[in-house]
């Protein structure tokens, strides 16, 4: 069942978490590389809900009944990238919010700041339709940004995870 998967993941991430949350701050790639992530997943947010990119996702999620946040969206979600939202001070739900939808998914947006890649570029054919492609170039380039940033993170931190782990033995775990 694949709530029971995304569950398995975030206690994974939250018990790492409380383990060496302070050695991963300490360490200066990782703890820089937060910093400017943080920036950027503020900055594309930000251009997203000026214009109205935001309202229009709302709007379709809870008066059309429709949401690209869809059930089994959490699958792409792994250990790492949720152990990342643990240090960004993001709390992890313990339960999905709406059956049919991402586990991840509230009724006032996505419960994540960073987001798996899929999450940050896909843009559904009623935005697209919206707004010409020039109107989303400021957009599509703060979203290139965050995903950069969230990919150097991510394999930073798969890397400091492993030399832990193995240095320490304090917590099997085969990163996917």
């Amino acid at each position: 069942m694949l709530a029971d998967r995304i569950v398995e993941k975030i206690v994974w991430a939250e018990d790492f978490h409380s383990l060496s949350r302070d050695e991963l701050l300490r360490d200066s790639k990782i703890s820089d590389l937060m910093l400017k992530l943080r920036a950027a997943i503020h900055d594309s947010r930000c251009e997203m809900a000026g214009r109205g990119i935001v309202g229009i996702c709302r709007d379709c999620d809870q008066k059309e009944g429709g949401s690209c946040c869809g059930y089994g969206l959490e699958t792409y979600y792994d250990e790492t990238l949720l152990l990342i939202n643990l240090l960004l001070g993001v709390g992890l739900p313990k339960d999905r919010a709406e059956s049919t939808s991402c586990f991840f998914l509230s009724a006032n947006g996505c419960r994540l700041l960073a987001r798996h890649v899929i999450c940050i570029n896909y843009v559904c054919e009623k935005i697209t339709d919206r707004f010409h492609p020039q109107a989303l170039a400021s957009l599509r380039e703060k979203e290139g940004v965050e995903v950069e940033l969230l990919f150097r993170l991510n394999e930073e931190m798969k890397k400091y995870i492993h030399v832990l782990v193995s240095n320490t033995g304090r917590i099997s775990f085969d990163l996917p």
